[in-house]
């Protein structure tokens, strides 16, 4: 018997969030909520190729699973002893071994090609005082001392105390040997196929220390030489089988979070990008050589989905290798066959495996075998003819879900927007649970991919640059015009939005009346005061609002919901991580103080303790929860009252003490 999705089903989910292959199998990192502990836990899956039963293969808190050469050891990172260290298990199972014992721990590895070494990334204390001189670290509580852009990282904190360096360790135990050494952090490693070399990136030195380069240096440290300079983000080395090139990802602009692939020939000693303009690919580790290293196996973005796809490294012919009405979410090769983990919004997370021969694509695991007691909404890639901002038309894509088994409507609305701009509409459903619990009670929910969204070409994309709100929006407003004129959906309209989703649903109340309720989470409200109090809005706000090197304020004003929150009179619900450095918790804080000064409406702010932002996928199951409860009964109370008791006049200010529901 199946029942809708509620809240806490998503205590259930399990999600694969690292993946390695060897001989034995796949060995897959797989998260899941521990409601007792009011954690997420994470711990290894081995995976067998050939159909047999997938088994737990480690109990603890661990990450970073890596197959060694040979596939006969698995090197991972725990904490089961003294702090985040390495450890090495056989592909049989039995005991781990740890193997580092370095006191500020680990945070990644990777194998050297005969498998006696092992190449790691650690956090090294420093003292900020000292602006990148080498001196001791200080004892006892110390200021924080600010001296470059950027200074903190959103889930981290204060960064400017620590700094990312790489270490070499045998496998068989000794001291890790420190290889990189400077006020820079190492972002990932590779060894060359002959493991004389090591490719790294990492970050620049200097006052503005954001952009990440592409490095080489000899396995003991010497001789480090920077290959790159015009990429902005560099990151995910991979060598090819022969050592000829270097593959790695990243955007040409600051600002810009479309990745894309690019080169680096190590006999001419140039980078050069691959492939056209257009290309875009899921940024992460998750390129693969083929073996004759003619070409590249990697996840490609286009049109909202994210598919397999290869190309050529002399004729830069792109081909689809695996695709479907999904999001491919993890990738590795073994030999010739890929396994990945992809997701759906009507199917959760799996673990699938697909030869290279065209013998065609096999479920490998069922972890989320409880989804099958529920109900799943129906789902349509819809398309829309919308206004193109330049008085034409074009049209763009979405996602339609709609109730399993209440007719056909007309039923009430949540408009779901999508972060980035520069991104996509999640698929997956530990990024947006309430969707398939408002589909349960009765809903339609609306997740489209509209002007500014990325994979669907660079003049869509970056259309939107300067014009947040004034494009997408009306876009918005026209799908949902044409639901109504198809009689699918009713007037009772709700909005939500996080991150740029938060800001584009903030805009949204200041400029329409047409929903009856609002939730806001982790907003850019206030685009002046977000350049300067983000983790990274002092390089991507200028990117949005075409301002170099720093923030167009005459735009970013005109564009700020803030600006026109005193307008707004939609009951509204705010919910943010408190520690949040993406899109710090004042953005939020503005939009409440202005909606309870200005007007009576219902406002109410949820501020989690220690939540970052990415509080809905990774915060405490407790709040995330709770997160879910929250939104859903906001929108049901709102919505679907009978008198929108909207203010006639949206620019008279009222007094409220309390604004609450």
């Amino acid at each position: 018997m199946t029942e809708p999705f509620r809240p806490d089903d998503l205590l259930q989910y399990r999600s694969i969030t690292a993946l390695t292959v060897g001989k034995a199998g796949a060995a897959c990192l797989v998260e899941k909520p521990d409601e007792a502990k009011d954690r997420n836990d994470a711990r290894i899956w081995l995976v067998p190729l050939d159909g047999s039963e997938p088994r737990s293969f480690t109990a603890g808190q661990d990450s970073a699973p890596k197959w060694s050469p040979d596939g006969t050891r698995l090197a991972f990172v725990s904490n089961r002893c003294n702090g985040l260290q390495v450890h090495i298990i056989d592909e049989a199972g039995g005991e781990a071994n740890a193997v580092t014992h370095l006191k500020s721990g680990v945070s990644t590895v990777d194998w050297s090609p005969d498998g006696t070494r092992l190449l790691l990334t650690a956090m090294q204390d420093v003292d900020p005082s000292a602006k990148g001189e080498r001196r001791p670290p200080p004892s006892g509580k110390v200021p924080h001392v600010v001296w470059r852009l950027p200074y903190k990282t959103d889930g981290i904190g204060y960064t400017l105390d620590h700094e990312i360096h790489l270490f070499v360790a045998a496998t068989d135990g000794g001291d890790a040997v420190q290889l990189t050494d400077g006020p820079f952090d190492v972002r990932s490693a590779r060894f060359s196929p002959d493991g004389a070399r090591i490719a790294y990136t990492r970050t620049r030195v200097g006052r503005e220390a954001h952009r990440t380069d592409l490095w080489l240096m000899d396995s003991d440290g010497s001789i480090p030489a920077q290959l790159s300079d015009t990429v902005a983000s560099a990151s995910y080395p991979v060598w090819s089988p022969d050592g000829r090139w270097i593959a790695f990802s990243g955007s040409e602009a600051e600002g810009d979070s479309r990745s894309r692939l690019w080169l680096f020939d190590t006999r001419e000693e140039k980078v050069q990008a691959l492939g056209s303009e257009e290309l875009e690919i899921e940024s992460g580790d998750s390129v693969h050589w083929s073996p004759d290293s003619a070409s590249l196996y990697f996840v490609l973005v286009r049109n909202g989905l994210k598919e397999i796809a290869s190309i050529g490294i002399a004729d830069q012919q792109l081909t689809s290798v695996v695709s479907g009405n999904r999001h491919v979410l993890q990738l590795a090769l073994y030999e010739e066959t890929l396994v990945y983990a992809a997701a759906s919004i009507e199917s959760p997370v799996e673990l699938y495996a697909y030869n290279l021969d065209g013998k065609g694509e096999r479920r490998l695991t069922s972890f989320n075998s409880w989804w099958n007691e529920r109900l799943s909404p129906r789902v349509n890639l819809r398309s829309f003819d919308v206004p193109d901002g330049r008085g034409g038309t074009e049209t763009i894509q979405g996602w339609l879900m709609l109730p399993a088994d209440a007719g056909e409507g007309p039923f009430p609305l949540l408009l779901d927007v999508h972060g980035g701009p520069q991104s996509v509409a999640f698929l997956e459903y530990d990024k947006a649970p309430w969707r398939n619990v408002l589909c349960g009670q009765g809903w339609a929910v609306l997740a489209l991919n509209p002007v500014g969204s990325s994979s669907y070409g660079l003049d869509f994309m970056t259309r939107l640059k300067n014009k947040w709100g004034e494009l997408d929006l009306p876009q918005h407003l026209a799908a949902i015009e044409t639901l109504q004129d198809e009689g699918v959906i009713d007037d009772r309209l709700a909005m939500y939005g996080k991150s740029y989703g938060g800001y584009l649903s903030a805009w949204a109340i200041t400029q329409t009346d047409l929903f009856r309720a609002a939730v806001v989470s982790a907003p850019v409200s206030n685009i002046e005061s977000h350049f300067g109090t983000s983790d990274s809005g002092f390089y991507v706000t200028p990117y949005a609002m075409h301002g170099e090197p720093y923030v167009d304020r005459s735009a970013a004003r005109r564009l700020s919901p803030l600006d026109h929150m005193h307008k707004a009179r939609t009951p509204t619900l705010l919910l943010q991580g408190l520690d949040d450095q993406r899109c710090p918790v004042g953005q939020s804080e503005e939009i409440y103080a202005t909606l309870m000064r200005s007007s009576d409406v219902p406002v109410e702010m949820v501020l989690y303790p220690g939540g970052d932002h990415h509080l809905v996928e990774k915060g405490s199951p407790s709040f995330r929860v709770d997160y879910v409860s929250r939104l859903v009964e906001w929108i049901e109370k709102w919505a679907n009252r009978h008198d929108k008791d909207r203010d006639t006049d949206p620019d008279k200010p009222t007094q409220s003490s309390s604004g609450g529901s």
